[in-house]
């Protein structure tokens, strides 16, 4: 038997380039190494969709993005959490399991409480039990199937950790009933800017939705802010937020083209259609990136 390789992805918004590259794409390198459980947590979505309209359209719009972009129904698992009430009646088995001050350091919950409390509110004002349950509805989700393997970024690893520990809690009373989940670390996963410098986000407004229209994608890139160095003048690649998001979209000899291009002081930032970058007379000739 293969073993189960398990993710997910919310349907909260339009996908964008920080979900394909950070959860799509590595889950799809991953079908041919075990058995893909890929699921739609429409469920997880509560916490913040909360007109069914929305919540069915955006199931739709996620399902046609994965299908879009790779996902093959014949070798991957690709289903509707809702469809599964196994998932919700292990939940409420987990939490009585799962201590309550192991839901206390879940990153969201924090998070919520961190913001009301800067903004002198009631540390629960507008957090609601749906988010701060959210780890054990996760745990059920791994659980349930006798999962192996979950691909994560370094970032969500408290998520698996949780989980770990609820499995050893109850295993330690009702004995071997549960697997132990391992992580899959993708330490190479690249966190992609949005066009505010800060990690892209639903949340935070910042993404370019996978399928915009060109005008859209265009006034988006148009509001990232760069530097007002001539073009003549040397530049850091790694702290330009242009060059963070082209390195995950353009191959990458064109990746390391540009690079010389910052490094060398051959670079311009331009609204106006250009040629590539170019060597010329064994110097570097300065060129336009095309925004």
């Amino acid at each position: 038997m293969k073993e189960i390789v398990l993710t997910g992805i919310k349907p909260s918004g339009k996908p964008h380039l920080g979900s394909y590259f950070d959860m799509i794409k590595p889950a799809l390198d991953l079908v041919d190494e075990g058995q893909p459980l890929y699921f739609i947590a429409d469920y997880h979505a509560l916490t913040t969709v909360k007109v069914p309209e929305n919540l069915d359209r955006q199931v739709y719009e996620v399902a046609a993005t994965w299908l879009a972009l790779g996902l093959n129904p014949e070798k991957v698992i690709f289903y509707r959490q809702s469809d599964i009430p196994e998932v919700f009646e292990l939940t409420w088995i987990l939490s009585c399991y799962a201590a309550k001050g192991l839901l206390n350091r879940a990153h969201a919950y924090k998070s919520a409480v961190d913001a009301n409390l800067a903004s002198n509110r009631d540390p629960d004002a507008d957090v609601n039990a749906g988010l701060y349950n959210h780890p054990l509805l996760m745990a059920a989700d791994i659980l349930l199937f006798g999962t192996r393997f979950v691909p994560i970024g370094p970032d969500q690893k408290q998520h698996l950790e949780i989980a770990q520990d609820i499995d050893a809690a109850m295993n330690a009373i009702c004995g071997p009933v549960l697997r132990l989940p391992e992580p899959l670390i993708r330490n190479d996963v690249m966190t992609v800017p949005g066009f505010d410098g800060r990690k892209m986000s639903k949340n935070y407004g910042n993404f370019i939705s996978i399928f915009a229209e060109p005008e859209v994608v265009r006034k988006r890139v148009m509001q990232i802010k760069t530097d007002s160095k001539r073009p003549e003048d040397p530049k850091k690649p790694e702290a330009c937020t242009v060059f963070a998001i082209y390195r995950h979209v353009a191959p990458p000899a064109a990746v390391e083209a540009t690079r010389l291009l910052y490094k060398h002081g051959a670079l311009a930032y331009s609204t106006h259609q250009g040629g590539a970058g170019r060597l010329a007379g064994g110097k570097i000739r300065p060129v336009a990136i095309n925004l």
